[in-house]
């Protein structure tokens, strides 16, 4: 989505008043330990996209969980940003860290076959013959 100052703008507005909301008025156990990573607010003010992380084991209970609690979150964030439209709240877990984590075991876990040495084209040189 195109960014420019007003909508980045309302995008940290709505990120402080829905991470306030989902940290302190939202009592659900199975929300304990949910980031708010990321909101992307619509140009129009009516849809707004919410990116939370979690443990990976945890990913269908809170998807439930912010399922079963997006009609009271919606009308405390309403309340909250006083815009004339509240906006209809999308929940999207987000996988980037597990991701990365994935990553870096990877990188950690290099193939010894890596180290060989090569030529210009990437084929394995030779090693001379005894």
């Amino acid at each position: 989505m195109k960014q420019n100052r007003n909508s980045r703008r309302n995008n940290q507005i709505a990120r402080e008043k829905l991470a306030s909301i989902l940290l302190f008025e939202v009592a659900d156990p199975d929300l304990a330990l949910v980031t708010l990573t990321g909101v992307e607010v619509s140009v129009d003010k009516s849809v707004l996209k919410a990116y939370v992380s979690c443990e990976r084991d945890r990913y269908d209970s809170v998807a439930d969980a912010l399922e079963r609690a997006r009609g009271r979150i919606r009308a405390l964030l309403g309340h909250a940003l006083g815009w004339r439209v509240t906006p209809e709240l999308s929940f999207q877990i987000d996988t980037s860290a597990d991701e990365a984590e994935r990553i870096q075991v990877a990188l950690e876990n290099v193939p010894s076959t890596l180290a060989v040495e090569k030529d210009e084209e990437g084929y394995p040189i030779a090693a001379p013959s005894r």
